[in-house]
């Protein structure tokens, strides 16, 4: 098990490395320790369902086709 003391602490990419591979470090002060810093586990990724965009288009505005970009144009004039 890896252990650091107070005045490692600022090199935090060993510290990151570590924890990221899964392993726990002890902190310690004069060689006492003082702490464990225990990686969190990795939680499964939640996917997310988006909803059907296209289906709420078509129940607000029917078959019409929305001439967005014309207007955005015509509005910004000669810019």
């Amino acid at each position: 098990m890896p252990s650091v003391n107070i005045r490692q602490l600022r090199d935090t990419r060993r510290l990151k490395a570590w924890l990221r591979a899964g392993k726990t470090v002890e902190l310690r002060e004069r060689d006492k320790l003082i702490a464990r810093i225990v990686p969190e586990k990795e939680l499964p990724k939640k996917t997310v369902k988006l909803p059907d965009f296209e289906a709420r288009r078509k129940a607000m505005f029917g078959e019409r086709i929305l001439p967005g970009a014309d207007i955005v144009i015509e509005e910004r004039g000669r810019y």
